[in-house]
């Protein structure tokens, strides 16, 4: 049986230890794989997703959003699948999917489809809280959406409606605390310049307020103390991230040297 005419569009860095997964869970379901991949990555990557049957362009880095677009631009099918190379499809969504494009002509008058990526961290899948069911539309008719945003928070822009499928998208983005913590310096230096060149001003109410804010949603109102002392964990550090990333404009506005002590 042919597979449904759907093209996987990834973008990648050196991700040879994690795109394997990624690709592998595409095998039946989609007609080609189209890889943008970075222009200076030499660690394996473009073997493995050769390996896979994919075509891959080599680029520079143009920016999350940029750099997606270019990918959706190079399928030949008429629908589009987005996977990120931390990202896998379960056998649900799999299944779901394939019922849907089986038939090209009973697919309901949807534009894009969306469905829940379900996060595994700290040896559990993460049920709740902040992390699930983080919706992602990621399925779309080709010439129907485009990804916008601000980088590196793309999103996509559809022209229409939007289904919904119930189905994981599984998501391996943090295999270590370590990592996760790392990109919290990460994304606040992006913020940082985002706040600068939308003329933003510092408040430390707000700067506290939102903090609270996001371990008090995210722990109780949306029950990540479900998910057990890895979902305080993630509530409590979203709360420090929403700290830290709000006070680095407070501190791009201080002197660059210290002040002379007082006599």
């Amino acid at each position: 049986m042919n597979p449904p005419p759907v093209a996987a569009c990834l973008i990648s860095g050196a991700e040879a230890a994690r795109i394997g997964c990624a690709l592998a869970s595409l095998r039946g379901l989609v007609s080609e794989i189209v890889v943008v991949l970075n222009d200076d990555v030499h660690d394996g990557t473009e073997e493995i997703c050769r390996s896979h049957g994919a075509r891959i362009y080599r680029e520079p880095w143009k920016g999350h959003i940029a750099q997606k677009n270019s990918a959706a631009e190079k399928s030949t099918q008429p629908w589009i699948l987005a996977l990120d190379a931390d990202e896998a499809v379960s056998d649900a969504l799999r299944t779901e999917i394939s019922g849907l494009l089986s038939d090209l002509s009973r697919i309901p008058d949807f534009a894009a489809y969306s469905f829940p990526r379900l996060s595994f961290f700290c040896g559990r899948w993460i049920r709740h809280g902040d992390w699930y069911p983080d919706r992602q539309t990621r399925l779309w008719r080709k010439g129907q959406a485009r990804w916008g945003g601000k980088d590196p928070h793309d999103r996509l822009i559809v022209d229409g409606s939007v289904g919904r499928l119930r189905g994981d998208l599984l998501h391996y983005s943090n295999p270590t605390i370590t990592s996760y913590l790392q990109k919290i310096a990460y994304f606040s230096d992006l913020y940082l310049q985002q706040q600068l060149a939308e003329g933003a001003r510092w408040s430390a109410p707000a700067a506290v307020v939102r903090s609270l804010w996001r371990f008090v949603r995210a722990y109780v109102f949306r029950a990540g103390f479900l998910d057990g002392y890895p979902g305080f964990f993630i509530a409590f550090s979203t709360a420090y991230a929403t700290l830290f990333r709000h006070t680095r404009l407070y501190e791009h506005g201080l002197p660059r040297m210290p002040p002379p002590p007082a006599s």
